[in-house]
């Protein structure tokens, strides 16, 4: 079994197209679902940026309650980064 593995054999993170899916969902006002479990993912808003700098980053991270795979992102860009 590699690392980026789980028990099951799955990958233990979402794929690229599943993160971008959840993404689409939530910057359109949805409640994004686990592509593997079908339950709602519970989001928590995430600050971040440096006081003076200017600029404040807003990230979400979305988080499966069932298998615990997550995806966290930069809502203004809809990114990882």
């Amino acid at each position: 079994m590699t690392r980026d593995r789980d028990v099951t054999g799955e990958r233990a993170q979402f794929t690229e197209p599943e993160q971008r899916a959840i993404r689409e969902t939530f910057a359109a006002g949805g409640t994004p679902q686990c592509p593997r479990c079908a339950v709602a993912l519970t989001a928590r808003a995430i600050g971040g940026g440096s006081f003076g700098l200017g600029y404040a980053r807003r990230r979400e991270w979305l988080m499966c309650p069932t298998c615990r795979r997550s995806v966290l992102f930069d809502v203004r860009r809809g990114t990882r980064n």
